[in-house]
């Protein structure tokens, strides 16, 4: 009995001893664990798939009737798959859930050179559906970057998108805030380069509170990392997308977005400004309207009871 008791605590010693060891040598690993964990609670399965030599990874949920509509989700500048985790595990076993990381960022792949703007990842979309949803056309919701990601190929490939939802969606030239001016300015008002400026990044997407995500160390210090390894990339992307000759592609091709549509955004939005959503609807007037109180950039995970109700309208509806 003292001899199973010694041996189960050398092994658990050794246990902790090899975290410990993991965690020190790769602190991120604690952010992909809550992740794994997110994943598995919203039912959503890992899987990856190359497209036009680039390869993506994604998360899935397919155990729904057969005549369920797919959904297509697009995360936002800075953002990955894991910021549609609280909807969807609001909306699995209603739709076929699709949630890619885009090319460059998440686990996707990130190649040198490549074009990351919001014309060459509508692009990579659009494949992405026929690849994953073929002869079906699906129901694409998209948020911040991601959302005019969205506009964009709605509006090229009305075949392939047969609702759209625009979620704080970038694209279009809103009233002036702090945020955007930084940007114009030529800076990346998202960069973290320290536990200062992670807690200010938090701050500016997050408006509530009790939403805003506990990151305690050692896995900030991991995240941390990540984003000034990633900065380059981040400023390319966003010289692009914020100031560049494409900046308000999305808001122009709005006026060929004809399918069903959703415009949702945080009242207390604080990236892009609530005036976005007055500026899309005059170009799309069979959008519904949404604004989501107590909420800010990131209403899809600060309210999702309430975005998961608007999304279920919008697919629902005839």
């Amino acid at each position: 009995m003292r001899r199973g008791v010694r041996i189960a605590a050398v092994v658990t010693a050794a246990v902790l001893v090899v975290g410990v060891g993991v965690v020190a040598n790769d602190p991120f690993v604690l952010v992909r664990a809550q992740f794994q964990g997110q994943r598995l609670l919203a039912g959503l399965d890992a899987a990856d798939v190359s497209i036009a030599g680039q390869r993506w990874a994604y998360v899935h949920a397919d155990d729904v009737p057969a005549n369920a509509p797919t959904v297509v989700m697009i995360h936002g500048f800075t953002g990955s798959k894991e910021n549609w985790y609280p909807l969807a595990e609001r909306l699995h076993g209603r739709y076929r859930l699709l949630i890619p990381d885009l090319p460059g960022w998440g686990e996707s792949e990130r190649q040198p050179g490549a074009d990351y703007g919001f014309g060459a990842q509508a692009e990579r979309v659009a494949a992405f559906i026929q690849v994953l949803s073929p002869g079906k056309p699906v129901v694409l919701l998209g948020h911040s970057m991601g959302g005019g990601i969205a506009a964009l190929v709605a509006a090229r490939y009305p075949r392939l998108v047969a609702k759209v939802g625009l979620l704080d969606a970038a694209g279009v030239r809103f009233n002036d805030n702090q945020f955007g001016l930084d940007v114009l300015a030529g800076k990346n008002p998202f960069a973290v380069t320290d536990a200062e400026s992670l807690q200010r990044y938090i701050d500016i997407v997050f408006h509530r509170q009790q939403a805003k995500p506990w990151i305690p160390w050692p896995a900030s210090s991991g995240l941390i990392a990540m984003r000034k390894r990633d900065a380059a990339f981040e400023q390319s992307v966003l010289d692009k997308i914020g100031r560049g000759q494409e900046q308000f592609a999305p808001g122009e091709a709005a006026a060929n977005v004809h399918q069903p549509a959703l415009l949702l955004w945080g009242r207390q939005d604080a990236v892009i400004d609530p005036s976005a959503m007055a500026i899309y609807a005059a170009k799309m007037p069979q959008a519904r309207q949404v604004l989501v109180d107590d909420a800010g950039h990131m209403a899809l995970m600060e309210q999702p009871a309430a975005v998961a109700d608007a999304v279920v309208q919008l697919i629902d509806s005839h």
